[in-house]
């Protein structure tokens, strides 16, 4: 089977600009980079466009095992992955797959806790923030329209395959809380403000909205005027705050009814 060589060739040119948002949009896909993330999608069934493998990877063995021949590789060289990847050591394998437009009516939705993320920027943050939303039995994760593009390859890389076991959706925070309040699920607003309710004292919830806003700012001011209710965390040490995706993993599992 021939192998693409050259870091010139037009189809490599065209994949190393899904790293931007401009060749996202236009390919109307993305990039996964790494055998983690190709094995998590494969194994949840993800649609998948096309793999792209170095012949001598380690890991085309467990891609052959895994994959079961329903996927052709495009097979690539070195070279080639080391253009395409980010990392500085590149695995060999990597999977385009398109950007899902992904809905949700919270008047059909019959139960389900929801992170919202009010102009979260930092990949390491929102990764990790997925991936406890994750494990704390959240249907879904929604990302406001100031933070930072849910397929951005630093961003993919950070959530670790948790983005194939729950529901992604972007949009504008206000007109999810309002259709979340139409429906009585409750949404929880977080400030470090000790005006607001303590943690601890709301109760836990099968259904509910949390939103965690920006690093350095917290959330909007026009988003807290429309929650529930604003929550804090007393703080007993000296530090001022936590870090937002810290406090996240708090609140996740203090907020979430147990499913048994």
């Amino acid at each position: 089977m021939e192998i693409i060589r050259s870091t010139q060739n037009k189809q490599v040119k065209l994949w190393r600009k899904l790293a931007t948002k401009k060749g996202r949009t236009l390919q109307n896909s993305y990039l996964l980079d790494g055998w983690h993330l190709v094995k998590e999608a494969l194994l949840a069934q993800q649609e998948i466009k096309q793999v792209l493998l170095v012949p001598e990877s380690k890991y085309a063995e467990r891609f052959a095992a895994l994959n079961q021949d329903q996927l052709e590789p495009i097979l690539i060289s070195e070279e080639v992955a080391k253009s395409l990847s980010e990392t500085q050591s590149p695995q060999g394998i990597f999977a385009i797959l398109p950007i899902s437009q992904a809905k949700v009516s919270f008047a059909e939705e019959k139960e389900g806790a929801w992170l919202l993320l009010d102009a979260v920027q930092d990949p390491g943050n929102i990764g990790t923030m997925v991936r406890t939303a994750d494990a704390a039995g959240f249907r879904g994760v929604i990302f406001g329209e100031k933070t930072a593009d849910l397929y951005q390859p630093k961003v993919v890389r950070a959530m670790q395959g948790s983005q194939f076991h729950i529901k992604l959706l972007e949009g504008n925070l206000a007109d999810y809380i309002a259709e979340m309040r139409q429906q009585a699920i409750p949404v929880f607003g977080t400030e470090l403000n000790e005006a607001a309710r303590n943690y601890r004292q709301v109760g836990q919830f099968k259904s509910f909205g949390l939103i965690m806003g920006n690093e350095g700012n917290g959330m909007a001011q026009t988003l807290l005027k429309k929650t529930t209710a604003n929550l804090y965390i007393p703080l007993q040490g000296q530090a001022e705050s936590l870090n937002v995706a810290v406090a996240a993993g708090v609140l996740m599992f203090q907020l979430k009814q147990p499913d048994v």
